[in-house]
């Protein structure tokens, strides 16, 4: 499977960010497609990381530089291309 070079991790989340609240830290790189804060399926907190999908790589590559390290409620973010999932076996 190839990677998407528009849709990001975003490691080291507050849990108080939703998905709307993960959208709104990228708009200013660009148009976002999706933001989406992963959930525990059994308790529905989030488990501090999320995926963005930007509009363009270019968009994509702004909001890797400005947000990689970038300090949100107290937590570095990690942010980065997403990698594939890998198959379950």
């Amino acid at each position: 499977m190839e990677e998407q070079k528009n849709k990001l991790y975003v490691g080291n989340l507050p849990y108080s960010l939703n998905d709307e609240g993960l959208g709104q830290l990228f708009t200013e790189f660009g148009e976002v497609i999706e933001a989406k804060v992963i959930a525990d399926k059994f308790s529905g907190r989030s488990k501090g990381f999320g995926f963005v999908t930007m509009k363009d790589e270019e968009a994509a590559n702004k909001a890797i530089e400005a947000m990689n390290g970038k300090d949100i409620e107290g937590r570095p973010l990690t942010v980065n291309v997403a990698k594939p999932m890998a198959p379950r076996r």
